[in-house]
């Protein structure tokens, strides 16, 4: 169904829209984190879960909800996720602790994954297949112009009207999108429509997900951890058996094991965000507790990442139609590489020109990596999985966001414990940060093999 003039415009405004609120939200309360932490009297470890939370809730059933929204339709699916995201963003607002604020959180993550698993195959649904590499495009600008103007109005924001004002922000942008999607989009889709919804295995990946993650990141303070871990890896192990028996599955394991583009180019995407994402909250915790500079001038600094991005990925994207995309990938990934090693040498005395052309060199190679590897993953599949492989990458970048910041809060839970952060623990701040991006440096460089190995692709001749 591609729909008349005006369900095309509607798709593409509410959908656009709902795409900058997801990462907006993310990049905008990394600057906050510090606010945060002196309101409610938290440590380093609790704040970071203000982050992670979001993010693993979003990776958990991001997966079900876009397979719901395939049986169910996928307007139904974006439509309550959008009211829930809404609902949640102005309880974190109003939370009285941090424990409330972290559920909310969660909560929020979860209106988050309807949102993340329904917005592409709006898309997909609505425009035909000569249209849809323009309007995707589009769409990418939207979500980098989130992650560009995150840092920027929430440090402002933050500085100004305090930290829930961010919350606020969201949830009256929500509104609008709502109100927007339910009066001006007509229609709805479903390409799975009648189909069985594996439950089973919708229960078995999101507790072994949040199993894996929960266990990882706090593997330094609780002794259950270790068994937590375990029982994480034991649950996806089955979920993957049973997927393989499943006649509906909700994640086609064919695509995994016999499309290799396909499966190493997830596979990088994923490594690529695992050591990329913490970038923004490691950064911030430096700049404003170590280097005493507000969250306002912090955000300044940190968004020259983001726009180096949304400039060079149209151009990225382009580039991979000409050149074999893990070509370009892969020089992307190889970049971001170098970026982190340099931030693996930080220290209080680093000047601030060093900070800013490093995030300009990350922001360079994050944008190679990018759309060329977009490319790569919707031009190794069928027209028929797009929407399986939206879904998967999506996946990816989660999963990814979700290890990058585990990663970081096992380092700093190591380093600081449950203390305050303030200036009188900046070396233990400054040694934490090191640390991680020596391990996302390294990392990352993996990721460049796992990138050149997917082979050619020819990222236009499915599509």
């Amino acid at each position: 169904m591609n729909g008349d003039g005006s369900v095309k415009k509607y798709a593409l405004i509410t959908v656009s829209l709902a795409s900058f609120l997801t990462p907006f939200m993310g990049s905008s309360i990394n600057l906050a984190v510090p606010s945060i932490g002196r309101e409610f009297d938290s440590g380093a470890v609790l704040l970071s879960w203000v982050v992670s939370s979001y993010i693993l809730a979003s990776a958990a059933f991001l997966l079900p909800f876009g397979r719901l929204a395939d049986i169910f339709g996928r307007k139904k699916i974006f439509v309550i996720g959008l009211l829930a995201f809404t609902l949640f963003s102005l309880l974190c607002g109003l939370s009285w602790s941090i424990e409330a604020l972290i559920a909310f959180r969660v909560l929020q993550g979860i209106g988050g994954a309807m949102i993340f698993g329904t917005a592409v195959a709006i898309l997909t649904s609505v425009f035909p297949p000569q249209e849809r590499g323009k309007v995707l495009g589009i769409n990418v600008a939207t979500v980098y112009t989130g992650l560009s103007l995150g840092p920027v109005l929430g440090g402002a924001m933050n500085q100004q009207l305090g930290w829930p004002s961010i919350f606020y922000f969201n949830a009256a942008l929500g509104l609008f999108v709502v109100l927007l999607t339910a009066l001006k989009l007509k229609g709805e889709w479903a390409g799975a429509r009648g189909e069985k919804f594996d439950l089973g295995g919708a229960v078995l990946y999101a507790a072994g997900l949040v199993a894996f993650m929960y266990g990882f990141s706090s593997l330094a303070t609780s002794t259950p951890a270790k068994f937590i871990l375990a029982a994480g890896l034991l649950l996806i192990a089955v979920f993957v058996g049973h997927e393989a028996r499943e006649e509906q599955p909700m994640l086609d394991m064919r695509l995994l094991s016999k499309n290799v583009p396909f499966a190493f180019s997830n596979l990088a995407a994923l490594i690529n965000y695992s050591a990329t994402f913490a970038v923004g909250f490691l950064l911030s915790l430096h700049l404003q507790v170590v280097m005493g500079y507000s969250s306002q001038t912090a955000g300044l600094i940190l968004l020259f990442q983001p726009v180096v991005m949304a400039l060079l990925s149209p151009l990225a994207g382009t580039l991979s139609d000409r050149i074999e995309p893990r070509i370009v990938a892969s020089w992307g990934m190889g970049l971001t590489a170098l970026g982190l090693a340099v931030f693996a040498f930080l220290s209080a005395s680093t000047p601030v020109w060093l900070i800013v052309l490093n995030l300009m060199l990350l922001g360079t190679g994050f944008a190679l990596f990018s759309s060329p590897n977009s490319n790569a993953i919707m031009g190794s599949v069928e027209k028929k999985f797009y929407g399986v492989a939206s879904s998967t990458m999506g996946t990816m970048r989660l999963i990814g966001q979700s290890v990058s910041m585990a990663i970081a809060t096992l380092i700093i839970d190591l380093h600081i414990g449950s203390a305050q952060l303030s200036p009188a623990i900046a070396g233990l701040i400054v040694t934490s940060v090191k640390m991680s991006f020596a391990i996302f440096a390294v990392t990352c460089l993996g990721g460049v093999f796992a990138s050149l190995a997917r082979g050619n692709v020819n990222a236009g001749e499915k599509a």
